[in-house]
């Protein structure tokens, strides 16, 4: 094996995968150093992918010509479109995954990528010199050298595996933990802390009673992950619908003592988005019942995910709880349930290029940098290769903008607000989210792509056929009039026409502008985007200008937090932050986690009414 490379990456998994990807695409030579094969493709926890917020990454990853959007759709059995009544832009594809399928297409993926050397073996220790980062060495003492190192380690830094009582060193179930590398990072004064994940049990399939239960079927319209898909590659699947009962919060409440997270076992905080079952039940003690998908693993397997009772009771217990819900009253664990607890590093100690600020070529992407989900994972991973191989190659390193990606608003909020909490991605965390939709992610970010020498011919040329088609459309929509409709009161509108562009984007407008047979003849998914565009314009205008006025206000004083927290339209969650934090500014407010850009609008308008007072 050789031993000298461009970029080194530490870990597999979804973030480590788009690292590597995305460096071998800009022409380096790689080396994907993980602990053992099987890792590759592996889906820890839920088989999904995507959602609200994280659609719109996989679909931004996809734009950059990274591979979860075409690995998902090649492993989907279950298409859904979550927000599908709301407008385009809190809209976020979803896929039910086949784990098998991810592997295999994984796999696929990994021995197609030429300069990618595959390493299996743990990394025990970085190479430094003054500075500079200039490689690795193994627990076999191999030295691997690099001018640009990525770490994607998951949950496998000092990863511990909770079920009741029992712990052990792991960074996911049948995984060793990575204990080497978190005793340099303390050594080098890497800022840390500890945080928590969880995952449900797995089932029986065989074991349940399927006919007592409700379906929900996918979409019959399947809206892609990738932009390049075009059909649908499996046969599609329903998930069964159940539900928590009085009698399984009596058996949880009967047991808290011995849940890990209740006993004072884990000092890691998990994510409030997505809680543990014992946490559902002490923290909404009025709801009689809780909803639990039913979410098959495969078209070839019989282990189902019970997506909503994540847990880390011990082994008895969650079978008890399992069998007091409709129809799993003699359903079988494969697997118990789990919680993770591993140490992470302070984010505020990157860059937003998500360099190690103060360790030239030290990259960090993923779960180490306080996030959690494959998506957010896999988004930080494609910038870290990206600029690893821009290092490497003496190239200036580049940085997404909130303006430009839900990628740079990501990042962003983790190198200047840090993480308390395992960090997920939501719309509401976007200023601009009217414009940097799931839909239009292509035309935001392939071109950026192609700047940067990251995209492939074939999706350079599927991006400009739907680019010129879009332009094509969009003008002949333009230059078309059509009557105008009378305004909502019945009133005669002062312009009797409209451009079919504009028709577009009101309420009916899709049919008018098909009524009158102006629909530009172009694909679908060319006139699909021009919709959405169409929709938004009149509001991603307004909204860029109330960003710009939120920034030029930043530096203004704030009133006292007891003033603040009575704002209507703040969350309980931001009020009790507020309180906590104390903001002297606009900027200090901004730094809270969790702070979105609508509470920071209410905020200044507060700020400027108690100053005009």
């Amino acid at each position: 094996m050789k031993h000298e490379f461009d970029v080194i990456v530490v870990g597999a998994g979804h973030a480590g995968l788009e690292a590597a990807a995305a460096a071998v695409r800009l022409g380096r030579r790689v080396a994907l150093v993980t602990l053992s094969r099987d890792d590759l493709g592996a889906l820890s926890c839920n088989p999904a992918i995507g959602g609200v917020g994280k659609g719109h990454l996989v679909r931004e990853i996809d734009a950059l010509d990274g591979l979860m959007g075409r690995l998902g759709d090649a492993a989907a059995i279950q298409y859904r479109l979550l927000n599908a009544s709301k407008g385009p832009a809190v809209q976020g594809p979803r896929t039910q995954t086949d784990r098998a399928l991810y592997r295999q297409a994984v796999s696929g993926a990994v021995s197609a990528m030429s300069g990618l050397t595959l390493v299996e073996g743990e990394v025990s220790e970085l190479v430094l010199s003054g500075n500079g980062v200039q490689g690795v060495r193994l627990a076999d003492g191999t030295v691997l050298k690099a001018r640009g190192v990525v770490v994607a380690t998951g949950t496998f830094l000092g990863g511990v595996i909770h079920i009741g009582n029992d712990q052990r060193p792991a960074g996911r179930w049948g995984g060793a933990a990575a204990d080497r590398l978190r005793h340099q990072f303390a050594e080098l004064g890497l800022p840390k802390g500890r945080l928590k994940t969880g995952t449900p049990p797995r089932l029986d399939g065989r074991t349940i009673d399927w006919a007592a239960l409700p379906r929900q079927e996918g979409d019959a319209k399947p809206v892609y992950l990738s932009f390049l898909t075009e059909i649908t590659a499996n046969r599609q699947i329903a998930c069964g619908v159940t539900q928590t009962t009085e009698h399984t919060h009596d058996i949880i409440r009967e047991n808290l003592g011995r849940s890990a997270l209740y006993s004072g076992n884990i000092e890691g905080a998990g994510p409030r988005y997505c809680p543990s079952i014992e946490d559902k039940i002490v923290k909404f003690p009025d709801k009689s019942s809780h909803q639990v998908f039913l979410e098959p693993e495969g078209l070839d397997d019989t282990t189902v995910y019970p997506n909503g009772v994540s847990t880390s009771l011990p082994d008895e217990v969650q079978l008890a709880y399992l069998r007091s819900m409709p129809g799993l009253s003699s359903v079988e664990m494969v697997r118990p349930g789990y919680a993770v607890e591993y140490s992470f590093v302070d984010p505020r100690s990157l860059r937003r290029t998500l360099e190690v600020a103060g360790f030239d070529g030290l990259f960090f992407a993923g779960q180490i940098n306080g996030t959690t989900g494959y998506e957010e994972a896999a988004a930080q991973g494609l910038v870290a290769g990206l600029n690893a191989a821009l290092r490497a190659q003496g190239r200036p390193l580049f940085e997404f903008g909130r303006d430009q990606a839900y990628i740079g608003v990501m990042i962003d909020d983790l190198v200047s607000r840090g993480a308390t909490e395992p960090y997920r991605m939501f719309t509401s965390r976007a200023e601009y989210r009217l414009s940097l939709r799931a839909d239009n992610a292509d035309m935001r970010l392939t071109p950026l792509g192609l700047d940067l020498g990251c995209v492939t011919e074939a999706r350079r040329l599927s991006f400009e056929r739907k680019h010129d088609e879009m332009a094509r459309g969009r003008e002949a929509l333009r230059t078309t009039r059509l009557p105008a409709a009378e305004t909502e009161n019945g009133e005669t509108p002062t312009r009797p026409w409209t451009t079919a562009y504009e028709a577009l984007g009101q309420g009916d407008g899709v049919a008018r502008v098909a009524e009158h047979g102006a629909r530009p003849e172009i694909s679908q998914a060319a006139w699909e985007a021009l919709c959405a565009e169409a929709c938004y314009a009149p509001f991603a205008e307004r909204q860029k200008k109330e960003a710009e006025k939120l920034a030029v206000g930043r530096q203004v004083s704030l009133p006292p937090a007891e003033s603040l927290i009575e704002i209507p339209g703040l969350s309980i969650e931001l009020r009790h932050k507020i309180l906590a934090v104390r903001p002297a500014t606009l900027v200090d407010a901004e730094r809270i986690e969790g702070m979105t850009p609508a509470a920071l609008a209410l905020l200044l308008i507060q700020a400027r009414q108690k100053s005009a007072a």
